[in-house]
Formats: structure tokens, C-alpha cells, sequence
């Protein structure tokens, strides 16, 4: 993972995705300028995909139940991006019996 990416756990609908969309946007919008963002001092352009990400969180803990994983009739794991410039890999870690 990036430190500008997620992983969260929610409902496949494409309207709730565009809400998010929407909700994280107005919550930190995005502005490249040094102005808005102190972080955009540094020579970074990413601010709001910090921020973004420290509200989606950064991993998920799902239960496995017969070896399967456990998830409530709508529920799915996604995993937001938030600032798409850099490679990025996924680390999954079985805990248990």
C-alpha cells in the first residue's frame, strides 16, 4: 500500500461510490497549490490524498468462517486511490487456525 490509498470495507453500489466521491472531495478538496496545503510546500502536489486516505483508513479485518471470508449479503472490500501516480501492491495476512 501507499501511503495515499485505501482499503475499506462498504456496499457495491455506484451510487454510495459517487457519494464518497463527492463527500471526500468537500471534505479536502483538491488544490496543487502551496496555498491551501502546508504539505504542498514540500514540492508535493497530494495533500487532499493524505487526508482522503486518513479518513478511509488504510486496512480491513474480514472473518473466515469455513474458509471463506465472512462478509454481511452486500458487503465487499475495496480499495481506493487517491493519488494515482505511484505503484502500489497489496498485502494480504491470514491470522489464525
Amino acid at each position: 500500500m501507499h501511503i495515499t490509498a485505501s482499503v475499506f470495507i462498504n456496499d457495491d453500489e455506484s451510487g454510495l461510490h459517487e457519494d464518497y466521491k463527492k463527500w471526500l472531495e468537500g471534505l479536502a478538496p483538491f488544490d496543487a497549490s502551496p496555498q491551501r496545503y502546508a504539505h504542498n510546500r514540500t514540492g508535493e502536489d497530494n495533500a487532499d490524498a493524505h487526508m482522503k486516505r486518513q479518513i478511509m483508513g488504510r486496512e480491513v479485518v474480514v472473518a473466515i468462517t469455513d474458509g471463506r471470508l465472512d462478509f454481511g449479503p452486500w458487503e465487499q472490500i475495496f480499495y481506493g486511490e487517491f493519488d494515482g501516480r505511484r505503484p502500489k501492491r497489496v498485502l494480504v495476512k491470514v491470522i489464525g487456525e
